[in-house]
Parts: structure tokens; C-alpha cells; sequence
């Protein structure tokens, strides 16, 4: 990429998502590309993700109170989504990596099945997307965790000029997958603690439902 490609990227863009392309595309160089620091954008990000109290727009969308999804207490995931062709991805220095999307998940269980909703949004454009889904217990076949490895080009040095130098890494990402017949359904997700009780709570919650 060149000093006129990078301008065609930040065309049309706000001020804030220029400078999430500049984040991702940039090492510092002579024009300074990379002058947000990763702790910088993860703030960016934060702030975006809580701007919306995201429980209450998915009880909205599904079109349910919580009392009627209370079997076990509502799960949700979230992290940085990894699209092999469409997000920007970059390995920070203190050694995390990091896209231009991020995924958020909430989901509910009632008695006789689960509601989930999704929202995904980019930090380099207005592009986002939300989506819900449910699932009867009977139907589900398993609660799972999965790692997928994508291979993305990266950054690897700017000149003067202008001129970026791309190389390879293969990003590890972490998913919670939802197995129906005939379908799986992902959820991007941070490994912790509370990850691994939530889904050890729904893996319970299934065997007793299908016992």
C-alpha cells in the first residue's frame, strides 16, 4: 500500500475511524501512522461497546421480559472478532491481537429453550450487524468451545514514502459454538474464568433438560 491508497482508505471516513485505519496500517514511520497506542484503541473500543446497555436492547429484540428467561442466569461473551477477509488485524506490543470489529453476545434460557442475540460492529467504517437466534433444548447437541487458527497480512514496516511492508501471522481466536443439526452458531469470546463457569453451568443446564 502507498501514501495515495492509504487517502483512498480514509475517504469519507470520521475523524475517529481515520485514525483506527491509520492504527492498523501504520508502525510509526515517518508520518506517524501508528500514534494511537493499543491501550488507546482497546479504550476506544470499550467506550463504543458501552455505550448501549446491550442486555436490554436483546431482551427488546427478542421480545421477552426477563422473567421469562430465567432458568440459569443470562450468559455473554464478548471480544474482538476475526473475519479472514474483511477486518483489520494487528498484533500489539504488549503481544495481544487486535481487529477492527468487536462481538457482543447475550444469551437467555426460558424453560424450553435459549435466545441469543449478536451484535457486531466495525471501528474503521459504519458497517455492523445484529442478529437473534433460538434454539429449543431438545434440538441443541452441544455447547462447545473451539480455536481457530486464520492466517491475516500485518504490517510490518512504513517507509517515508509511504510505502507499507506486509507480512503473514497466523491469529489464534477463541469461540463459543452453539451445535444444532445442521448448524453451528459462534460467538466471539475472551477466555476467563467466567467464561469457563458460564459454560460449564450451560452444559448442565442441557443434560438436564435432555436427562
Amino acid at each position: 500500500m502507498n501514501k495515495n491508497e492509504m487517502a483512498q482508505r480514509l475517504k469519507g471516513r470520521n475523524s475517529e475511524q481515520q485514525k483506527v485505519i491509520k492504527y492498523f496500517y501504520g508502525d510509526g514511520g515517518c508520518f506517524g501512522l501508528s500514534a494511537m497506542k493499543d491501550e488507546e484503541y482497546d479504550s476506544m473500543v470499550m467506550t463504543r461497546a458501552k455505550s448501549v446497555d446491550f442486555k436490554q436492547k436483546a431482551l427488546s429484540k427478542i421480545g421477552l421480559d426477563i422473567s421469562q428467561v430465567s432458568e440459569i442466569e443470562p450468559v455473554h461473551f464478548e471480544n474482538y472478532f476475526f473475519d479472514e477477509k474483511k477486518t483489520f488485524v494487528k498484533f500489539g506490543k504488549d503481544l495481544k491481537t487486535r481487529s477492527s470489529a468487536y462481538q457482543i453476545t447475550w444469551i437467555f434460557f426460558s424453560s424450553t429453550q435459549i435466545y441469543i442475540y449478536q451484535y457486531t460492529f466495525n471501528m474503521d467504517e459504519d458497517g455492523k450487524k445484529e442478529q437473534t437466534e433460538e434454539y429449543f433444548y431438545k434440538d441443541i447437541t452441544n455447547f462447545s468451545t473451539t480455536s481457530d487458527t486464520i492466517e491475516k497480512p500485518m504490517p510490518v514496516s512504513t517507509t517515508c514514502q509511504g510505502e507499507v511492508t506486509y507480512g503473514t501471522k497466523n491469529v489464534d481466536t477463541n469461540r463459543f459454538q452453539i451445535t444444532v443439526p445442521g448448524d453451528k452458531f459462534y460467538c466471539a469470546m475472551a477466555q476467563s474464568d467466567y467464561s469457563e463457569k458460564s459454560i460449564q453451568g450451560m452444559k448442565a443446564k442441557l443434560r438436564e433438560k435432555k436427562g
